[in-house]
């Protein structure tokens, strides 16, 4: 034994004697975790090959280490553990956890995007999913720097990286040795407390787009064809049948009119002969075009009631091959009315293009018959067929805003007027209407504002019955024209607003011009918005001065006694309980505060210019001829607007209802149409100085807006001529002859004319005369009166004819006033009791 070498027996004794167990390091107190968030039993790993997951899974993970072929294995003694707890943000975030923090997402919490190159920060600990790259490109190497330290930027697994599996499964919360092999134990270190947090990522909403204002009812985009405005002809309307011909096709057009007797010959719509479902009435549009909607209405008459409850539509392009409009794959059936006067619009389910259409009644009213008036809306289209183009409208020379304005855009398009040009224009209220709207006018005069000596004032008023609204667009119209025209210098509007001054109410009733509005130009009907809130009548809410006028005309105490001129408003109308309209009441102070000349009220529904008298004399008659003293005056007013008018003038014109004005130049007398007791144009002439007569511009009160240009040039050319008008005749100032100031209130009288008319505030006066000789006389109270000739041309320029007069000079009788009777014996007594009563009051 001794002589046995060393070397050999050490070797031996090495292998008698088992190695020493390697040490272990302690385990850290770990800190107590919320029952949810506490970790899984490991369970033991399967030996590990190089590119795969790393020991230490969680129990029900797919992958807790790097991904299958990523090559990402942790290198030897580090050790990766996952907690069953997602402590980072939601699934694609992408969104990183402070430094410093250990976070361990589940399995299935989506890491950086494949090939981005992004890894969490240095000191957090993160486990991607399966199929995620944890790590920048294979060139790079993994390292670790402390044992819950996850790869960082740049290191990541390369192909020859591997690290041998455990042989068991590691302990909880010590470091794992390098395995066989390691040449020292892994020295002990301080281990610093993690306590996971799990933060709620908060996802910023997007924001919500506004919601768009509500946008303003408007007009169905396809235009009517024109039954109700003539454009469509009668020619073009058929039937099937007919009762008579006043019940006719052409009869059968939107909002037409009957007469006053049962059977007249121009009747309130079209009435079929037989009562059965195969009865139509026929449209062609001359023209392919694709039809989008029908309106009906019932029968117009005080006589019967009449209407259709359902039809059917039916279109051809030949008038043999008819196709029903489907709703779907069944023939539509449309509802119809429910009483006479309501317009009802039916929408086709598609629209259809061709040349004709037919309604097709299914059912009307079980105590009337077929009857109805109907507008179609469609838009034309080019004829492929035809080699000769349809020429479309030109468009209005006047590049103006065509369109219908509520309350709203009128104070706009105003503002706008006066902004371009504030010059020559103002907007003032003259009062509001019963719901608070107010009543603006625009004023347009080379000194706006002021009240020019020998300058006359003239005023156009619209919107009177507020679903007549024509009128109001040709006054916003005429605004706009007046002002541009004025700025490029057009002669005869320069000459026009610097010497006259101009008033334009586009807006009488407010309130009832909204009402309509709101419904639209088809559907408003006939009289939807002719009142005011209060349901009360403008044209027959002013103050009745024809009464009093013709009684004492009748006992012959005109003008002696009573005046024919400046007639006083009676007592009960000016009572607070009385029925008058806060819009009459503002017209009537207007009125008094301004001395107009001229006026023209703008109505709609015909086509004619009517002048005073509007009330018929027998107060038992509804039609009777009533001329005014000025009836001359008058007549030429109205026919220099109706022969202007390029629809009234027009030999093709076609009458809207059932009176045939053409016959009469298209002018009448008002109360020779029909009675109207308490309007605007007989105050107006009677307690003022102002002319004023009414025109009807149009069949259709409401038109739509594609006919507006239309109406512009119909009617320009008329609003210029009858503004001019105000020129005509003599004009001048009454001046005191010893200090040459004018003398207010003095009356004008004209030989021959049983009316006067007063001064100014200024001594200046403008009264309207056709041409001819006449003597004219001047007078005032305290001044002597003066009498002159005066000579009115042809020419439309007015005849100066100024007085002077002198004061009174002799002794005033007592108990006369100059220029009076002697004051009854009763008036002097009663004057004399009151000096004593009031000399009695001031005695001690």
């Amino acid at each position: 034994m001794l002589g046995l070498p060393l070397a050999p027996l050490l070797l031996l004794l090495l292998l008698l004697v088992p190695p020493p167990p390697p040490a272990r390091a302690a385990p850290p107190r770990s800190a107590p975790r919320p029952r949810a968030l506490a970790a899984a039993p490991a369970e033991p790993a399967r030996p590990a090959a190089t590119g795969m997951g790393t020991a230490g899974a969680a129990p029900g993970a797919t992958a807790t280490g790097a991904p299958r072929g990523t090559g990402t294995t942790p290198p030897r003694g580090t050790a990766m553990r996952s907690p069953p707890t997602t402590a980072g943000p939601p699934k694609g975030t992408g969104t990183t956890p402070p430094r410093g923090t250990a976070v361990s997402p589940p399995p299935t919490t989506a890491g950086p995007p494949k090939g981005t190159g992004t890894a969490p920060p240095r000191g957090t600990a993160a486990t991607p999913p399966k199929g995620t790259t944890t790590g920048p490109p294979k060139s790079t190497g993994l390292s670790t720097r402390s044992p819950t330290a996850a790869p960082t930027k740049g290191a990541g697994g390369g192909p020859g990286s591997a690290a041998p599996s455990s042989p068991g499964p590691p302990d909880r919360g010590r470091l794992k040795e390098g395995g066989p092999g390691a040449k020292a134990p892994v020295p002990r270190k301080k281990l610093v407390r993690v306590k996971v947090v799990k933060k709620k990522v908060v996802r910023k909403k997007k924001p919500k787009t506004p919601a768009k204002e509500a946008a303003a009812p408007q007009d169905p985009q396809c235009p009517p064809l024109g039954l109700e405005s003539l454009r469509v002809l009668d020619s073009q309307l058929r039937a099937s049948s007919d009762k008579r011909y006043g019940l006719g096709a052409h009869r059968g057009r939107l909002n037409i009119q009957s007469g006053l007797y049962d059977g007249d010959f121009y009747d309130g719509g079209w009435c079929a002969g037989q009562e059965d479902t195969a009865q139509w009435l026929e449209v062609d549009a001359r023209r392919l075009t694709n039809f989008t909607g029908v309106i009906t209405q019932g029968l117009n008459s005080i006589w019967t009631y009449d209407w259709v409850t359902s039809y059917k539509v039916q279109v051809s392009n030949d008038t043999y091959t008819w196709h029903p409009c489907r709703n779907g794959t069944e023939e539509a059936v449309f509802p119809g009315n429910k009483d006479p006067e309501t317009p009802v619009l039916n929408l086709l389910p598609v629209p259809v293009v061709a040349r004709y259409l037919r309604i097709n009644p299914q059912s009307w009213f079980p105590n009337g018959t077929i009857c109805l008036r109907a507008e179609v809306l469609g838009c034309p289209l080019p004829d492929p067929n035809n080699i000769y183009a349809w020429h479309s409208p030109p468009p209005p020379a006047d590049k103006l805003d065509f369109r219908h304005h509520n309350y709203k855009e009128m104070r706009k398009l105003m503002k706008r007027v006066n902004d371009e040009c504030p010059d020559i224009t103002r907007v003032y209220s003259i009062g509001k209407s019963y719901l608070g709207l107010k009543m603006y006018v625009m004023e347009i005069s080379d000194n706006p504002g002021l009240h020019e000596v020998g300058e006359p004032e003239f005023r156009y008023v619209a919107g009177m019955h507020g679903n007549e609204v024509l009128g109001r667009e040709l006054l916003l119209n005429l605004m706009e024209f007046l002002c541009r025209e004025f700025r490029a210098g057009n002669p005869r509007v320069v000459q026009l607003v610097t010497e006259t001054r101009i008033h334009l109410l586009p807006s009488m009733n407010p309130d009832g011009y909204e009402t309509a509005y709101k419904l639209g130009s088809e559907l408003s009907g006939w009289a939807m918005g002719r009142w005011t809130y209060e349901g009360i009548d403008l044209n027959h809410n002013f103050a009745d001065l024809n009464t009093a006028l013709w009684d004492a005309e009748d006992n012959d105490l005109v003008p002696h006694e009573f005046p024919n001129h400046y007639i006083p408003i009676p007592e009960y109308y000016t009572l607070t309980n009385a029925t008058v309209a806060p819009e009459t009441r503002a017209v009537i102070d207007w009125m008094q505060r301004y001395p107009f000349v001229l006026s023209a009220n703008l109505h709609g529904g015909e086509l004619v210019v009517t002048y005073p008298f509007d009330m018929t004399r027998s107060y038992w008659k509804a039609q009777e001829l009533t001329p005014t003293a000025d009836d001359g005056v008058f007549r030429w007013l109205a026919t220099v607007y109706a022969t202007s008018n390029l629809a009234m003038a027009s030999e093709d014109r076609r009458l809207c209802h059932y009176d045939d004005f053409a016959r009469h130049g298209n002018i009448i007398n008002g109360a020779n149409w029909h009675t109207v007791p308490g309007s605007m144009n007989d105050f107006s002439y009677l307690h003022t100085n102002c002319f004023e007569i009414t025109v009807e511009l149009s069949c259709d009160k409401f038109p739509h807006a594609s006919e507006l240009p239309a109406e512009w040039e119909n009617n320009r050319e008329s609003l210029l001529l009858y503004m001019e008008q105000v020129h005509r005749g003599i004009k001048g100032v009454v001046r005191d002859s010893d200090t040459e100031q004018g003398i207010a209130n003095a009356i004008i009288s004209v030989d021959g004319i049983n009316h006067d008319i007063r001064t100014a505030l200024d001594g200046d006066y403008w009264r309207l005369l056709n041409p001819g000789e006449y003597e004219v006389t001047a007078r005032a109270e305290g001044y002597e009166a003066a009498t002159q000739p005066c000579h009115v041309s042809y020419e439309n320029v007015p005849t100066p004819c100024s007085f002077r007069l002198a004061r009174l000079r002799r002794h005033r009788p007592r108990g006369r006033l100059p220029g009076r009777a002697p004051l009854p014996s009763d008036l002097r007594l009663r004057r004399q009791r009151l000096r004593r009563l009031r000399a009695q009051r001031r005695a001690p």
